[in-house]
């Protein structure tokens, strides 16, 4: 897709693959065929940039068209450079505003609350987004009203636009800022699917608090010459790597 496009965000996308794909595929309750049910639950990914794991997870679970993926970033498709709710109405939000999310996912949360609904939310944040000051305004505002029904996920990849997380703005250590702040903290390898599960099944059983689940990720996982490699957070990779990549990917 970001080949094809010439433009977007790899590595971003490749760190973040496990987390939608467990959440989608093994945690999360919704219906494709019925994308506006009632009781869903809710998935902001707040780290919009990294919009095209969220578009690949969507064509496979049967909401949007797999054909029309290799239109990422053009005018009328409906992907997006961010998540766009005008172009896909089974979004919950538009999202890549940076430090927006948590609060759009906290507002979901409690409206799940007062209208004694089942549904419980998820949002994926990246780890340079959450140098910005309203994701804290956000986590003490749901520590203090106990918005347990809500589950902050952070893409701990440590690379963020202009470099390296601990040379621009260091945010360790991640989980324990998050204990202080309140909320039930669960730190795992973020590309371990068992562990994912286990770590959002624990989420649904803390009651009282919110849960956030810091996830160390590789960016750019899965392909030798991205990871770890800042030049792939909003570089797109030539036809060759393309090819490098993929035969990575499937071998």
């Amino acid at each position: 897709m970001i080949g094809a496009a010439k433009s977007g965000h790899p590595g971003g996308s490749l760190s973040a693959v496990e987390i939608l794909v467990t959440l989608f595929f093994d945690f999360m309750r919704h219906d494709p065929a019925n994308p506006a049910w009632p009781d869903r639950d809710r998935f902001i990914l707040s780290k919009g940039h990294a919009a095209p794991v969220l578009y690949a997870v969507l064509a496979e679970a049967g909401y949007t068209p797999k054909p029309a993926l290799m239109s990422l970033r053009k005018l009328g498709s409906p992907y997006q450079g961010h998540p766009d709710k005008r172009f896909i109405p089974a979004l919950e939000a538009s999202t890549g505003s940076l430090g927006v999310g948590l609060s759009v996912g906290l507002g979901l949360a409690l409206a799940a609350r007062l209208n004694h609904r089942p549904w419980r939310t998820y949002v994926v944040l990246g780890d340079g987004e959450i140098q910005e000051g309203q994701i804290w305004e956000a986590a003490m505002f749901g520590a203090f009203h106990k918005v347990d029904n809500l589950v902050a996920i952070v893409d701990y990849n440590k690379i963020q636009l202009d470099g390296f997380v601990s040379d621009i703005m260091e945010i360790a250590p991640v989980a324990a800022k998050w204990s202080a702040f309140g909320w039930h903290t669960i730190e795992l390898d973020g590309h371990d699917l068992s562990a994912l599960r286990a770590a959002f099944a624990e989420a649904e059983a803390t009651k009282g608090r919110p849960t956030v689940i810091v996830a160390h990720t590789i960016k750019g996982k899965g392909v030798s010459f991205m990871e770890n490699n800042p030049k792939f957070h909003g570089t797109a990779p030539t036809p060759a790597e393309v090819q490098a990549a993929l035969q990575e990917l499937q071998a």
